[in-house]
């Protein structure tokens, strides 16, 4: 038998190369996104233009790169991932959105960041399930974009009640004051990691943290976007 992480995580076949952790053959059947708005990510009808929603109310970012909606089978990946303390699967999933990154990198001119930050976890969340995801995905993801990942600049002032038990107004609410930023990006180039952006309640607000920072550009990563 052949071991666990030598194998597709989806359909369980041989993997020629180990490290990709997804066969060709399931990546080319993950579903299409579809056309979405560059900025915020969500269903528009042209992807190099930003839709009615984004030029009336923008989001506090420049761009929003996701691999998939939330959607079979990456969800149950990302549910693997994050309860079931899987943490081997973070360079396959990090994979994925670097080659839909490169994908927008080429298409939408993306500049290349100088600094990645991931969404803290708080303490105790992090100490029962043993690791953040989002600090799993960003380490691979810095390394192979020769970005610098400062894991200690964000952390959370306090204790809020979990984003998917709370409709939209509550999210915000819930995460309102909850972050602190500890160290200068003033007119860097940044991108803020997550695993699954949804309302965009949780990005929004660490966004608008950093903007007072004075950041220079800000993109959103993500492995999949609510659509």
């Amino acid at each position: 038998m052949l071991p666990i992480y030598s194998r597709c995580w989806l359909c369980q076949q041989a993997l020629r190369l180990t490290q990709q952790g997804i066969c060709s053959y399931c990546l080319r059947q993950l579903p299409a996104k579809p056309v979405c708005c560059p900025r915020c990510g969500l269903p528009s009808g042209n992807p190099h233009q930003l839709c009615g929603r984004c030029l009336q109310q923008p989001p506090p970012w420049q761009a929003l790169v996701f691999a998939s909606n939330y959607c079979l089978p990456l969800s149950a990946l990302i549910k693997r991932f994050k309860f079931q303390r899987t943490p081997e699967l973070a360079p396959t999933l990090a994979r994925l959105l670097l080659l839909h990154w490169l994908q927008a990198h080429r298409e939408q001119h993306l500049n290349r960041p100088e600094i990645i930050l991931a969404i803290p976890l708080q303490r105790r969340r992090c100490w029962l399930r043993g690791y953040n995801q989002s600090d799993l995905l960003a380490r691979p993801l810095a390394r192979w974009l020769g970005c610098e990942y400062r894991p200690a600049a964000l952390r959370r002032t306090r204790a809020t009640l979990p984003q998917q038990r709370l409709t939209a107004r509550l999210r915000q609410r819930n995460l309102h004051g909850a972050f602190r930023c500890d160290t200068d990006l003033a007119g860097r180039h940044v991108a803020l990691l997550d695993d699954v952006v949804t309302t965009g309640s949780t990005v929004a607000e660490v966004a608008r943290l950093l903007q007072k920072q004075g950041v220079a550009s800000l993109q959103i990563w993500c492995i999949c976007r609510t659509l």
